[in-house]
């Protein structure tokens, strides 16, 4: 296991470049599965869970080229049917949280596959009853096997799955994914109601429609999709820079208070994101596709109108991502001002602030997911600690608060952050930080 030794205290400065989009990517690259011809994908982000969802599709048998890094191309035309339903396919998905995104393609395509219940981050439970209630609203039938830990998902012999009309319990992303992949193959029109509608999901449409696909109602919560009338085809797919380490590189900028330029963002895909770290006192400044994030002595918390203290709170796109609350609330502890975090989705994300509390920031863990942060301004460093990431929003956040803490902080399960970041170490240091990775 690895470990993050980081000397604080430094002021950053210079230019950085978000990697490609974690959760797009693990979308693209298992829509791939849906056709037999060859898909180009670029900027793909070489981090753990997305190296880790390639292999599963190298042992079910996709042929994979890496052009250079980021660039792929994949070609589904030799899938071996009967390795999605090993217990080798089991036990690699079941280790990897992105695996549940190739369900739905592989139901589609082949009329059965396995679905383990999925790893990932510890940070509560992550049901999938939405996808699979999906899946059965489309006509397929599962059972459960508790010695494998999996559903088997089946269509029946001599059937296809069918369009129909569906209310999502609630806009999952992965679920919304995996339902419009399947209803790919479905006949006729499968209507999703409550879909998820952020910028990865659109990003699915598009790779679907260049593939054959008819999709109206991209970017909203109604879908329609229609079932491919003929062989889907190849396509060519960009992805979007992401959105969680352009603001992770807004909070660094500003609890270190340094002067950043963050680049190529797709500034229209950040959505509520920049106005979010604007309400912490952050100033951003929009230069054509990038963000320059000036250094400041001193973040000013706004107010609710009535004078109360403010609420953050995470919510469906276009909503705050709750992947960026673990990285508000560190920011919040150099900030002036009061804040209360309301992490609404996962009832485990907050705990990592019994670390920082130790370090000397002042928070208050009202319960499991809301938490008090009282702004120390920076007449209060934090210092330097011991922690280790329990998952990877959390470990970044503990990444950030040990950069502008004073003296030594060793951060362990660095494997953890590796999952989501990509080289994150060498990157920070160019721009001043010092981060020594340690085996």
């Amino acid at each position: 296991m690895s470990s993050f030794v980081i000397e604080g205290g430094r002021t950053l400065s210079g230019d950085i470049v978000p990697a490609g989009a974690k959760n797009e990517a693990l979308q693209v690259i298992s829509a791939t599965l849906l056709t037999s011809q060859p898909v180009e994908i670029s900027n793909i982000p070489e981090i753990r869970d997305v190296k880790n969802l390639i292999e599963l599709l190298r042992q079910m048998g996709v042929k994979v080229t890496r052009h250079e890094r980021g660039r792929y191309t994949f070609q589904a035309d030799d899938v071996d049917p009967s390795y999605i339903l090993s217990d080798d396919f089991i036990t690699r998905a079941s280790h990897l949280r992105g695996s549940v995104l190739v369900v739905g393609p592989l139901l589609g395509r082949f009329g059965s596959v396995y679905f383990p219940k999925p790893g990932g981050d510890k940070i509560g439970r992550r049901k999938v009853d939405t996808h699979i209630q999906g899946f059965i609203n489309l006509g397929a039938e599962y059972t459960y096997e508790p010695k494998k830990h999996a559903y088997l998902l089946t269509v029946p012999d001599g059937r296809r799955l069918r369009g129909t009309y569906m209310l999502l319990d609630e806009a999952s992303v992965t679920g919304t994914a995996n339902i419009l992949m399947a209803a790919s193959y479905a006949e006729g029109e499968t209507t999703i109601y409550n879909a998820a509608c952020e910028p990865y999901v659109q990003q699915l449409c598009k790779l679907m429609t260049a593939m054959g696909c008819e999709i109206s109602g991209i970017g909203s919560n109604l879908l329609k999709v229609k079932g491919f009338a003929c062989e889907p085809g190849g396509a060519t797919h960009g992805i979007l820079p992401d959105m969680i380490e352009v603001g992770s590189f807004i909070g660094m900028a500003a609890i270190t208070r340094s002067s950043l330029t963050i680049k190529n963002v797709s500034y229209d895909n950040l959505g509520i994101i920049p106005e979010s770290f604007r309400r912490l006192g952050i100033l951003l400044e929009q230069r054509g596709d990038d963000i320059f994030v000036p250094a400041q002595e001193s973040y000013v918390i706004d107010t609710a109108l009535d004078g109360s203290i403010m609420n953050i709170a995470d919510a469906p796109w276009p909503g705050l991502t709750p992947d960026l609350l673990s990285v508000m609330l560190v920011v919040a502890t150099q900030c002036r001002g009061s804040v209360l975090i309301h992490q609404k989705m996962f009832e485990s994300r907050l705990y990592f602030t019994d670390g920082l509390i130790e370090m000397g920031a002042q928070i208050i863990l009202c319960d499991p997911h809301r938490a008090v942060v009282i702004g120390h301004d920076h007449k209060f460093t934090l210092r330097g600690n011991h922690m280790s990431s329990p998952d990877i929003r959390a470990g970044i956040a503990m990444l950030l608060a040990a950069m502008s803490a004073k003296g030594t902080s060793v951060i362990g399960n660095i494997e953890q952050i590796d999952r989501g970041y990509e080289r994150i170490d060498e990157r920070l240091n160019r721009l001043g930080a010092s981060i020594a990775r340690v085996d």
